[in-house]
């Protein structure tokens, strides 16, 4: 049996751990990418490995934070993989502070995960397939201008446009799209009444939660045709 595989950075918590059990769910082999969650990351190996034997799951841990670390990443994946057939830039920094709180060191921080990796992962992933599919993990934010975050959401504005001009750059070979949520799970020490208190301020007033994204997923994975596009998945917060 042949899998398909999936490089999901940031998989081994939240957001990247959902993903990557959808994906081995469909069929997936997964490089589980993580870098200070080792535990987590082993925890996902062992629970993957235990209900799909077929497939093939892989730690691998890489500080995005680091240049010279994430440009070895590719090349780390492929000495045990045929081929990676899905990449997906989930993983991120959310840190807070408006414009004038924001030293050079949160600015760079976020830029350097948010921004930068997935710029270097896409690259060398391009430059490693002969065909293939990113996706980019964006957020509602990228359509307004709240300074609340600052530096994260630039980030995001930055890998939104990468996210069309790689899907230009890399066509045919390579589809590139993004998946814009909006609030998705809770912070750790709020429940999901914090949710449900965010999507009444959203037209569709629903608390989407992870189900939105995986939606979202599917249809960029089954849709060949369909590059250089942004869904939004946020109960229509980018119109406000």
């Amino acid at each position: 049996m042949t899998c398909k595989t999936a490089l999901i950075t940031g998989a081994a918590k939240r957001i990247g751990k959902s993903i990557a059990m959808h994906m081995a769910k469909n069929g997936f082999s997964i490089a589980i990418h993580y870098n200070s969650s080792k535990n987590d990351a082993i925890s996902l190996q062992t629970d993957l490995v235990n209900k799909y034997p077929e497939q093939k799951f892989k730690i691998f841990k890489s500080d995005l934070n680091s240049a010279q670390d994430t440009d070895r990443l590719i090349d780390k994946v492929l000495l045990h993989f045929e081929k990676i057939d899905v990449l997906i830039n989930n993983a991120s920094v959310f840190d807070p502070g408006v414009i004038q709180e924001t030293s050079v060191k949160l600015f760079q921080d976020q830029m350097n995960v948010n921004l930068l990796a997935p710029f270097i992962l896409s690259r060398d992933y391009a430059m490693n397939s002969e065909s293939g599919l990113i996706i980019n993990l964006l957020d509602t934010r990228i359509a307004s201008y709240s300074n609340l975050y600052a530096a994260y959401s630039l980030s995001k504005v930055g890998l939104a446009h990468l996210t069309k001009m790689a899907a230009l750059e890399f066509a045919p070979k390579i589809r590139v799209n993004g998946i814009a949520p909006g609030a998705t799970l809770p912070p750790v020490d709020k429940g999901e009444e914090y949710l449900q208190r965010l999507a009444e301020k959203t037209p569709m007033k629903i608390s989407g939660g992870i189900e939105p994204i995986l939606q979202s997923l599917d249809y960029i994975l089954a849709n060949q045709n369909l590059t250089g596009q942004i869904l939004y998945c946020d109960g229509g917060e980018q119109l406000l």
